[in-house]
């Protein structure tokens, strides 16, 4: 949208708030069944709809149970499950609409399939103590880049602003459970994720996003738990997250692997990291069913990492807890429009961390050789860990334009940290206890300059 398009979008959601007509519109009223075998959509459409046309309000989803296909929100419209309602997608891909959007992203090259979906709109919401759940298991992988086009997303949002999503439980996507792509002034509070029934099955994807809060979450997911990314020229931009709970077979809190844009004021605090409590299933394979980091932070495409705040993290059981990695792998977000540059990652905190149980892997800063990580901070840090390594080389491949991954080099040469190509790092209190006895130093450093511990 141009600047004037969107300077009047913003001031068409301000002056015409959801407040302004807070009626209720029960899906049953418009023909919905709680009945699984029955597909209630259009119903639901049809409420959701005339909520919009009257000015908005609620579309009530009362205890049930409703099959839907594809349903798109309105603006100033709430969708509020209460307790004990349950929507459940279809298991047949013709039940959901193919849709294109006009914003231009590596994931919105053409058609996309999602249960819930809004484009364009402000003044939205998600709330109640209700469920939804994909069944995304019924939709079988067919390709490396058939997430939301034969296997759905269960909620996606694109360029919208003033976003609300509380209290719901969301379960089972056929891909990532929930894509915000170039929103304004999102909020995501106290809801509980578990997607671990697909590939790709991230728990939180906010990509390009300005303006979000993220509190209280509870999320278990197979692939990504907390994932920031950037999948065109826009940064993620002033996000917070905090209080959440993150179960994870692959990074449980990640900024990255798409990365055309980058990530600019960042807050992450208060959260703890751990195992799942159900470990029956697997899909990616992942080297450890506790999850392959804790925190990653890459910059791969071209983009910018500046001023992150990452604190007052617990985390339990994963391979590696920290990995910050610049490489150059420069995937265009469009075909037309070629990565020409490394990005860069700068300004970076970590702190009041504590780690049980971590493997054998060890944590990683990496650049690039004449592209430096730099400016990084690290205090008040204790990694526990298995230990019981012989010593190890250093890996000779810098792996540049590999997908970023804590383990991409196997076991490290470092017990703590090893280093390669950083400049003006400072560590300060940090500690690693391992169990066994461990012939690997605490850090290795390769082409290193003004580092501090």
């Amino acid at each position: 949208m141009s600047r004037l398009t969107t300077l009047a979008f913003t001031a068409f959601c301000l002056l015409t708030s959801i407040d302004a007509l807070a009626d209720d519109y029960n899906i049953l009223a418009f023909g919905a069944r709680s009945d699984t075998t029955v597909l209630s959509t259009e119903s639901i459409q049809q409420a959701i709809d005339a909520c919009s046309a009257h000015g908005g309000g609620r579309v009530v989803v009362p205890a049930g149970r409703y099959k839907t296909g594809t349903i798109v929100l309105r603006s100033h419209v709430n969708l509020h499950l209460e307790t004990g309602a349950v929507l459940y997608g279809s298991t047949s891909l013709s039940d959901y609409l193919p849709m294109t959007s006009s914003y231009k992203s590596l994931r919105t090259g053409g058609p996309t399939v999602q249960l819930v979906y809004a484009d364009s709109v402000c003044d939205v919401s998600l709330t109640g103590n209700g469920t939804i759940d994909g069944r995304g298991a019924a939709f079988p992988k067919l390709s490396w880049n058939d997430e939301g086009i034969t296997r759905p997303h269960l909620l996606r949002f694109i360029q919208s602003r003033d976003i609300r999503i509380s209290d719901v439980t969301l379960r089972n996507s056929g891909c990532w459970m929930q894509h915000y792509l170039a929103c304004d002034r999102l909020q995501i509070r106290g809801i509980k994720v578990y997607n671990r029934n697909n590939y790709n099955n991230d728990a939180l994807d906010l990509d390009g996003c300005h303006d979000v809060t993220v509190s209280d979450l509870v999320a278990d997911s197979d692939d990504d738990g907390i994932t920031l990314k950037s999948t065109s020229p826009r940064l993620c931009e002033n996000i917070t997250i905090q209080n959440c709970i993150v179960s994870s077979h692959c990074n449980a809190i990640k900024l990255g692997t798409e990365t055309n844009g980058g990530f600019r004021n960042i807050v992450i605090q208060g959260c703890v990291v751990k195992p799942s409590e159900d470990q029956r299933t697997q899909y990616f394979g992942h080297e450890s069913k506790r999850g392959t980091s804790a925190i990653s932070l890459e910059i791969t495409d071209g983009g910018v990492m500046e001023n992150v705040l990452v604190q007052g993290i617990t985390i339990e059981g994963t391979e590696s807890p920290i990995f910050i990695r610049l490489g150059n792998r420069a995937r265009p977000y469009s075909a037309d429009v070629p990565v020409t540059r490394v990005g860069m990652i700068h300004g970076v905190r970590l702190s009041d961390i504590s780690v049980f149980g971590a493997g054998a892997t060890g944590s990683s800063i990496t650049g690039l050789p004449g592209h430096p990580v730099e400016d990084i901070r690290l205090s008040d840090i204790i990694i526990r860990h298995a230990g019981g390594q012989p010593a190890v080389t250093v890996p000779a491949d810098e792996k540049e334009s590999d997908y970023p991954e804590a383990t991409m080099w196997g076991v490290l040469p470092a017990q703590g940290f090893f280093l390669r190509h950083v400049r003006n790092v400072e560590f300060h209190n940090v500690e690693f206890v391992a169990e066994q006895p461990d012939k690997r130093p605490d850090y290795v450093m390769i082409d290193c300059e003004e580092v501090k511990k």
